[in-house]
């Protein structure tokens, strides 16, 4: 089947299209990013008569309508958004909104002359060589332009200047290449065609795709709500972004869509920043009881899945769907209470959850069954234990999209406690806590995701860090502690082990920076012998804690063997072992508690 064609186009017709419509820049790399020397370069090479590239547009499919008749999809630019930009702020005056979301204006200047071209600047507006603005040269009269610039400029090549400027008034006569690919094509060989022409090696996302469908879906206020999953996305990570909008967007401002994310102007929570492609995934799968992106992109084209025909109707629908899982997600109440969900479960950074699309699920869950009314503790508990469960068994982190589309439909058709105890049946049975999890903890890896729900747990149960009386491991956590070594790793590097033997996770503990250097390079063994010997004589050498079982309550809240009180370097393996079967029992009973 050929998947594409490919015509030469006249600029003017290309810029006709995108006006009228019929080729939607959808902003799939988002805001203009070129800056004004490059549209000066675009405008020079036309002038030359070089190529500048091919543009590569992706037709919708043709939507039957309520009557029977048949729409014709229009054109999404799916590569070429930024020359197309370029040539609608030069050649036709337009505004762009650049990356800081200012609406602005690149006019380039041109000196018929020098036959050069130049980026508007005061020096060129005070020199009467330079025609300040090619925009309003190539949309007026020539004659007009050359005698008012010979009027100027009486000294200047009369020829040479009416060739020149009609060489730059005939710019929009020169031709632009358009591939134009298949509306049959499934999104994967779309996005194949476009790596292997994109010479930058740029890899579009399937969200990309759904953010060209949403920016060019007009007619259900599509643009609206692509700038609203945009604009959401930036202030959830920078709140002072919020006066921006205000000041540039006065539009948007008036929707109902920016006054749902008002709250985001004061809010500084950083455990879940959502990109653009989590809070659509969330938005769809919650709403659509669907994983997969593609089948979003072909919903929002108005594709029956049955019929494989496409109807205006379902598109319409579609867009109304997808705009009330946006709310939702965006919703105050929603939000911050899921991340108070998360919270109760220990997970207070995000530095304690690596997988963005096990948080992504675990807010799905949340609102699926908020939307089935399900008990709101019940819904706590459901989203705690996923949480941990996706994160112990590294559920989302092989093929997420076929999980996410699996574990939705489950959801949507069985009872959550059904669902959630045959999956604890099967993956978290006594074998895991007592061999498949200890087998995982034995690795130097401090980013590993079991050590995460170690903490989390420690977090949950209030414990307080290595040695300390007062400060708790949360305290450190969210003050950006460090993490340091029972065994001391000097100690252990000079008894002749390697980096992936002294860095061993069931090694690690948070201990205040103070306490560490207290403890030194001495063995256990040492720097124990010197806290008991602080606590018979009442100082505080190395650590707050006064009593024997003040110490031995550490030790257990920290999962730390008591046998480690007495052990030099030939106990380290052996440590290892027990230390590591004491970390699984916490993080069996942690789980199970939530």
């Amino acid at each position: 089947m050929q998947k594409y064609s490919v015509n030469q186009h006249l600029i003017e017709t290309i810029l006709a299209w995108v006006n009228s419509g019929e080729i939607a820049i959808p902003e799939i790399q988002r805001p203009f990013v070129w800056d004004g020397s490059k549209v000066r370069d675009l405008m020079d090479s036309l002038y030359q008569g070089y190529p500048v590239g091919y543009i590569i547009a992706w037709r919708n499919p043709n939507v039957r309508l309520r009557d029977g008749s048949l729409s014709e999809g229009k054109k999404i630019l799916i590569d070429g958004q930024q020359r197309v930009t370029a040539l609608t702020a030069a050649l036709l005056g337009q505004y762009v909104i650049n990356k800081t979301y200012e609406r602005i204006k690149i006019k380039i200047s041109f000196n018929p002359i020098e036959e050069r071209f130049e980026v508007q600047n005061p020096a060129i507006l005070k020199d009467k060589t330079w025609l300040h603005d090619i925009s309003e040269v190539i949309n007026g009269s020539v004659l007009k332009v050359v005698r008012e610039f010979l009027k100027l400029n009486p000294e200047a090549n009369e020829d040479k200047i009416e060739k020149t400027i009609t060489t730059l008034v005939n710019i929009p006569k020169k031709q632009i290449g358009l591939i134009e690919l298949s509306p049959d094509l499934e999104i994967d060989t779309v996005t194949e065609i476009f790596i292997r022409i994109n010479s930058k090696g740029v890899v579009l996302s399937q969200a990309d795709f759904v953010m060209s469908k949403i920016a060019a879906d007009t007619e259900h206020g599509g643009n609206e709500l692509r700038k609203a999953i945009d604009y959401f996305c930036h202030l959830v990570i920078a709140p002072d972004f919020f006066k921006h909008i205000v000041d540039n967007d006065k539009e948007f401002t008036k929707t109902d869509l920016f006054q749902k994310m008002q709250w985001l102007k004061t809010e500084n929570e950083d455990l879940y920043d959502p990109d653009y492609n989590d809070l659509i995934r969330v938005a769809f799968t919650s709403q659509f009881d669907r994983g997969r992106l593609s089948d979003l992109v072909s919903l929002l084209s108005g594709r029956n899945f049955e019929t494989r025909t496409f109807e205006a109707e379902i598109a319409k629908r579609s867009s109304a769907t997808l705009k009330s899982g946006v709310l939702n997600f965006i919703n105050e109440t929603n939000f911050k209470r899921f991340l108070m969900t998360i919270k109760s479960a220990g997970i207070i950074s995000p530095k304690l959850i690596r997988s963005q699309n096990v948080i992504n699920f675990a807010y799905i869950i949340y609102l699926k069954l908020k939307d089935l009314d399900v008990n709101s503790s019940a819904i706590e508990s459901y989203v705690r234990r996923w949480l941990v469960y996706s994160i112990l068994t590294s559920r989302y982190s092989g093929s997420p999209e076929s999980s996410f589309d699996f574990d939705i439909k489950q959801i949507s058709h069985k009872p959550f406690d059904e669902i959630l105890k045959e999956r604890e049946e099967a993956e978290l049975s006594e074998a895991y806590w007592n061999a498949s999890l200890p087998q995982s903890l034995d690795t130097s890896v401090a980013s590993s995701p079991y050590f995460h729900v170690f903490l989390a747990s420690q977090v949950k149960a209030h414990d307080k860090g290595f040695l300390s009386r007062d400060i708790l491991v949360s305290d450190l956590i969210s003050l950006r502690g460090d993490i340091h070594h029972l065994f001391p790793k000097d100690y252990l590097k000079k008894n002749g082990l390697d980096r992936s033997r002294y860095n061993q996770i069931a090694n690690y503990v948070y201990m205040q920076s103070e306490i560490n250097i207290k403890v030194g390079n001495k063995p256990p063994r040492d720097y124990f012998e010197l806290i008991r010997i602080q606590m018979q004589e009442n100082h505080k050498q190395v650590t707050g804690l006064s009593t024997e079982q003040d110490l031995i309550n550490n030790l257990k809240m920290n999962c730390v063997p008591t046998e480690l009180m007495t052990m030099g370097i030939d106990d380290y393996q052996d440590f290892l072992a027990l230390r590591r079967k004491l970390m699984c029992l916490k993080i069996r009973d942690y789980y199970h508690s939530l």
